[in-house]
């Protein structure tokens, strides 16, 4: 069989798609992530590879816990660091508690976020704020505040808004400023709370991957942790990427995290969805069952032949019959009916088309029943069985 052209060139046009779709290049994802596993601009790998020979350590451990489970069911050194570089450091009251127990026994936390939990705000005595909208300023600089760590012309992170910095709210509590931008606003503390430190910094996207690969800001990043002692460190991924790890993943949550899947499931949500209200409201309504009109007529015969034949009068039945089907003769072959002899006879066989003994059989029955003064059961049988008998014979013929 010739092969269909027209078939043939969408299958050679699908095949270019998926084609081209594989092999183009990804574009960058400009996300803001903060994962530690990502590559992306906006990823935390390249700063997390780099902590263990800032922390004088072997491995920096990663950890997938919340604080409450991470600080009250992990076995932790004398002393050690928590590091946490997110959008938002979501704490609750329990991991506020715990943390605020952890750091106040002589341990450090080092929290970068633009925005923190209340509980936690409150509790150290700052509020993360935010300008308005119209002034954001991606030309805004920022710098140290000790001598030593001052950058020429300060940094800039033209993907930062510059609209997030850091309000004291506890002037007498011992807290210091460690870095401003240029407007003087606080970005970067440093928080003391019993025998440890926070240290609360204001400025996340400056500790990912793209600033850190970029000689202007490269050092940003060993400056700020150069604040933290060298001891074992915890990095929190848990405000970043849930509780589970890779190995814990449920379907649903891998093809989240595949934006082509990601596209597919929702598509297939989102049309199953239309087709459910759509679909309903055009299919056809269920067509109710309507009964034949019933032949009345021929219940009525049925009635009245049921209602002789228990009376036992088969004379009267036989007589009908008889004369019903002499009319019925009369209405199908155009023959005379009164004289049943031997043309008669002749002219039937020869219109009906049946047999000669049939019909010869049919014009005896009928003159002897005409014939006799009273009709049985036995006649009334006869005559019906002939009759049936004929009118196959005919109805064959035609």
């Amino acid at each position: 069989m010739r092969p269909n052209k027209y078939l043939l060139f969408l299958l050679a046009t699908v095949v270019a798609f998926v084609l081209f779709e594989y092999y183009k290049p990804k574009p960058i994802d400009w996300t803001a992530s903060y994962r530690n596993n990502e590559t992306i601009p906006f990823g935390t790998q390249a700063v997390y590879e780099l902590l263990p020979s800032l922390m004088n350590q072997p491995t920096v451990e990663s950890t997938r816990l919340p604080a409450y489970n991470l600080l009250t069911e992990s076995k932790l050194p004398a002393r050690s660091n928590y590091i946490s570089v997110s959008m938002r450091f979501d704490a609750g009251a329990l991991d506020t508690r715990e943390l605020l127990c952890y750091v106040a026994k002589g341990n450090t936390a080092f929290l970068s976020a633009y925005n923190f939990s209340d509980t936690l705000s409150r509790a150290l005595g700052f509020r993360a704020a935010e300008k308005n909208p119209l002034k954001a300023d991606t030309t805004l600089r920022s710098n140290f505040v000790l001598p030593a760590l001052m950058h020429k012309g300060g940094y800039n992170f033209r993907h930062d808004d510059g609209r997030n910095f850091l309000v004291v709210k506890k002037s007498k509590s011992g807290i210091t400023v460690l870095a401003r931008n240029a407007r003087g606003e606080a970005i970067f503390l440093k928080i003391p709370h019993g025998k440890g430190f926070f240290y609360i910094h204001n400025l996340p996207l400056a500790l990912t991957n793209y600033y850190l690969l970029q000689p202007a800001s490269a050092d940003y990043m060993a400056k700020a942790f150069s604040f933290l002692p060298a001891q074992p460190t915890y990095w929190d991924e848990y405000q970043k990427q849930g509780r589970f790890g890779e190995d814990e993943q449920s379907v649903l949550r891998y093809i989240r995290t595949q934006p082509g899947l990601s596209w597919a499931y929702y598509i297939v949500l989102w049309g199953l969805l239309f087709y459910v209200v759509f679909a309903g409201k055009r299919t056809q309504r269920i067509i109710p069952v309507v009964s034949p009109p019933k032949n009345t007529s021929l219940d009525f015969v049925k009635t009245v032949g049921r209602l002789y034949f228990q009376q036992g009068n088969h004379d009267n039945v036989a007589n009908k019959k008889i004369r019903y089907f002499l009319a019925f003769i009369r209405e199908r072959y155009n023959l005379d009916t009164s004289v049943l002899d031997a043309d008669f006879t002749h002219t039937l066989t020869h219109k009906s088309g049946a047999s000669a003994e049939v019909v010869e059989r049919l014009v005896l029955i009928l003159n002897q029943a005409n014939r006799a003064p009273y009709l049985t059961e036995a006649d009334l049988r006869t005559i019906n069985t002939t009759i049936e008998t004929f009118t196959a014979a005919a109805t064959s013929k035609v």
